[in-house]
């Protein structure tokens, strides 16, 4: 007996896989990409943290003229103008929301009240009882394998049967996923769906430089380092001259600020520094990666991505 994806409802969606494309900021997940993902069968998701709200009612309304599937956006708690960007994408007709880097109890009257689901990002049972019982539709359960912000340290294999017992509603995990038998090794541990950011980075449709991209596809496993950022929680990146800086504690203060956080150290601007990774100017900007990037060594378009996965999970045993 051979594995079966399991069936995967987040409010009345139901995607042909239960495969999230992770939510990347600073336009790495955009609408090809997005929408690359949901004509494969799964969820894709445009990062919307660092965009104003005209860029993102632009990017959805990208994405839907590329697509019929299932569009979400993720945005962080973190940034100030995060009501005025979920507000924009709901006007938009977002399918759904994704939030964390913080936690609101907003967002959940405005997604009621609209009827957008709303999937919180946690690390712990005790924040995804309170998701739950405040009207979140599921919750991704992040581990510390996990790229970009990290909530946690401790590892998605821990933390996922202790969410999936708390709470009812389904539970995707994230974090060090990059390939079909890491999906089956999470639906064993109770997931009803997976999220992967870092996989997706290296195809064909993510608006990255090829800079960004090629860091990843040389990437050994002990390129792999947290470093501190402004937002006051740690990061998982490759390891650059960049990374050194803030390592050393000598990386360039912001020369100007517009408080795009609600709560920044300003030691540097991280939105500054993922912008310059994502236009290719790496040694002078941070590259959030997962704990497994090293194990992705093609550039490949979304659809054979995809292709690869499902053999993959559908050769595992039971």
């Amino acid at each position: 007996m051979f594995m079966k994806f399991p069936h995967l409802k987040i409010g009345q969606l139901v995607p042909r896989y239960p495969i999230i494309q992770g939510g990347m900021a600073l336009r790495v997940s955009t609408a090809p990409l997005a929408a690359a993902v949901a004509n494969a069968g799964g969820i894709g998701v445009i990062g919307a943290t660092g965009m104003t709200v005209d860029e993102l009612r632009n990017e959805i309304k990208a994405a839907r003229r590329l697509t019929r599937g299932i569009i979400g956006i993720n945005v962080m708690f973190a940034v100030r103008q995060f009501a005025t960007l979920v507000q924009g994408a709901i006007e938009e007709k977002i399918d759904l929301v994704f939030t964390g880097a913080g936690f609101s109890r907003d967002i959940f009257k405005w997604g009621k009240a609209s009827g957008v689901p709303v999937v919180s990002i946690v690390s712990s049972p005790k924040l995804a009882a309170i998701a739950e019982k405040l009207g979140a539709s599921a919750v991704v359960a992040e581990g510390n394998e996990a790229g970009g912000h990290l909530g946690t340290n401790r590892s998605i294999e821990e933390i996922l049967p202790e969410i999936t017992s708390r709470v009812k509603i389904p539970v995707i995990a994230a974090g060090g996923v990059v390939d079909g038998s890491g999906i089956a090794k999470m639906i064993r541990l109770g997931a009803s769906g997976v999220q992967m950011a870092t996989r997706f980075v290296l195809s064909v449709e993510c608006a990255v430089s090829d800079a960004f991209k090629q860091m990843y596809v040389k990437a050994c496993a002990d390129d792999v380092v947290l470093i501190k950022s402004p937002v006051g929680m740690p990061g998982r990146a490759l390891r650059n001259i960049f990374a050194d800086k803030i390592s050393g504690g000598c990386a360039p203060k912001p020369e100007f600020c517009d408080a795009c956080l609600k709560e920044c150290s300003r030691e540097y601007c991280i939105i500054q520094a993922l912008r310059n990774s994502q236009v290719g100017r790496v040694d002078e900007g941070v590259v959030f990666c997962g704990k497994n990037v090293h194990r992705i060594k093609d550039i490949l378009p979304v659809q054979k991505i995809f292709d690869n996965l499902v053999k993959e999970f559908d050769e595992e045993p039971d």
